[in-house]
């Protein structure tokens, strides 16, 4: 099998997770001589991210085409080395090597007939804790513990909350209001089940403020609290680390196996958020999940987009046994329930290994084209 062709997409969607907010991902379709196609994801977040890794793609295109998809390491070397100029450390060029080295793998996978977890090594695990993973958007906290409570009685083992997001939550700005979220959420969901609290991009927490509220929100027994000091400042994580029993999660801005190894060498994270779309695809994600595991660490998917992101953190997490927890969005989305033909499904709070060849999904391309980000932004003009 040879690849034949390489075409990014730009996406662009409204996402029920993120109060209705059009978001944007750049996809890679390869299409092989004997036609099976390969899928991968870059999850760009801003229109601007998506239409420069679609032009870095292409730029990446060469090096794939006439190339065998099993030899995956081989190609995501070259992409990384293509890259050394413009991408050194990361950035958009990470985007692209994301996607395409995810679409490889799907090709792979279907090439010799046996999924992505089984060309990983097989599954470490029998079956993974599903928790929900949203944003707090409503003004009312009754009604945004409802809402919690309604996704945990679905069958979830726990919840993540986003703070600062949009909507009229405006949690993370107010310590009443804040600890006044936590305690609804505990009294509503009942005890043992994990709470988890992801600080958005708009929170700016000092180390006072973060020490403060973190021990407030520890009454409530809260599992881990994510990025309340940002990406990196690793004097303030160790402070926030010596000061509370929380665990810290963080590193989910992260490019490559040398940004997680730097946070990883401060000894200030215990829960190390990777996103495939992001760090440089499966091959990248199993590198540091790798380098999590060796340091006793718990790696945790950003599976924040689309199906074949899931799919690609779901064969990684169950290939390893630092991830412990696999996080789904509770709400009805496009790029989850529309996308493929098979959407990913828990049962009574657990996901099982992901079956069938590549990434085991069946992307419906009549749905990539309505979403096609030319199409969507003339829509919403």
């Amino acid at each position: 099998m040879r690849v034949e062709a390489v075409e990014a997409i730009p996406v662009s969607y409204p996402e029920p997770n993120d109060f209705n907010a059009l978001r944007h991902l750049c996809l890679v379709k390869l299409t092989a001589e004997d036609g099976q196609v390969g899928w991968g994801e870059s999850i760009t977040q801003f229109p601007e991210a998506s239409w420069a890794t679609k032009a870095i793609i292409e730029g990446f295109a060469p090096l794939i085409i006439g190339k065998d998809p099993v030899q995956t390491e081989t190609h995501w070397r070259a992409m990384k080395n293509q890259a050394w100029w413009y991408g050194y450390n990361g950035g958009i060029a990470s985007y692209a090597v994301s996607a395409i080295d995810i679409a490889l793998w799907d090709l792979k996978g279907k090439a010799l007939n046996r999924s992505v977890l089984d060309l990983l090594g097989g599954p470490v695990h029998d079956r993974l804790p599903a928790i929900a993973s949203s944003h707090a958007h409503y003004e009312e906290i009754p009604k945004m513990a409802e809402e919690i409570a309604g996704w945990v009685a679905s069958g979830l083992q726990g919840a993540k909350v986003g703070f600062g997001k949009r909507g009229n939550a405006r949690l993370g700005y107010e310590h009443d209001r804040d600890i006044a979220f936590v305690k609804a959420v505990r009294e509503a969901i009942g005890p043992g089940l994990p709470i988890m609290i992801d600080l958005g991009i708009a929170i700016k927490w000092d180390v006072t403020t973060a020490v403060e509220r973190t021990l407030a929100m520890e009454e409530y027994g809260i599992a881990w609290i994510e990025e309340p000091l940002g990406a990196w400042d690793p004097n303030g994580y160790a402070t926030l680390r010596a000061k509370t029993t929380t665990r810290m999660a963080y590193g989910e801005k992260e490019w490559n196996l040398e940004g997680y190894q730097r946070i990883l060498d401060t000894g200030t994270v215990d829960v190390v958020g990777v996103d495939p779309g992001r760090a440089e695809g499966i091959t990248g994600f199993k590198k540091v999940a790798e380098r999590v595991e060796a340091h006793r660490r718990q790696a945790n998917a950003h599976a924040w987009s689309s199906a074949i992101v899931s799919a690609a953190s779901l064969a990684i997490s169950f290939s390893s046994s630092a991830c412990k927890v696999f996080e789904f969005k509770p709400l009805r989305n496009p790029m989850q329930h529309e996308l493929v033909k098979k959407p990913f499904e828990w049962k009574d709070g657990w996901v099982l290994p992901p079956a069938g060849p590549g990434l085991g999904i069946e992307v419906i391309e009549e749905v990539v084209d309505r979403y096609r980000s030319e199409r969507v932004m003339e829509r919403v003009r």
